[in-house]
């Protein structure tokens, strides 16, 4: 899948973008890969997102039950909860919350099975930090970038 626009100091390809990123946009990153998790959380942070992490579904899961977020970023394969498992129970619970899913491959027939789960964007592994700004960076225009329950 292709990644959307959005680089550092928030521009788009030298264009102002409709969202400025800042401390009121609030994402999770659910990642089991520790290098992966770390260059995301300081990539999202050094672009002006207060960010929190997730080593694996299970945590994200209890994260998303304290706190409200403008946006999940989940790994699909993660243990103990896959991505599409925490987007089961996110749908479960009606926790409207857009997502980027993010895979080596995407899950395209377990996606299929469930074409009710709403996720936002997918994002290929391996990408760039460019290409997960980029991604993000629509996802938040998309949605206005709305918290639930906090606006």
């Amino acid at each position: 899948m292709s990644a959307k626009e959005f680089s550092q100091n928030g521009r788009v390809n030298g264009t102002a973008s409709q969202i400025p990123p800042g401390p009121h946009h609030r994402i999770l990153v659910a990642e089991d890969d520790d290098d992966i998790r770390r260059l995301n959380m300081e990539v999202l942070a050094g672009s002006g997102y207060k960010v929190d992490a997730a080593a694996d579904g299970d945590i994200a899961w209890e994260t998303l039950q304290l706190n409200h977020y403008h946006l999940l970023v989940t790994d699909y394969n993660m243990p103990k909860m896959s991505g599409v498992e925490l987007l089961l129970r996110l749908h479960t619970v009606r926790m409207a919350l857009p997502v980027i899913l993010v895979s080596g491959t995407i899950p395209i027939e377990k996606l299929k099975r469930h074409p009710w789960l709403q996720i936002d964007a997918t994002l290929l592994k391996p990408y760039t930090p460019d290409e997960l700004l980029a991604t993000v960076r629509k996802v938040l225009n998309t949605t206005n970038g709305a918290c639930p329950g906090t606006e």
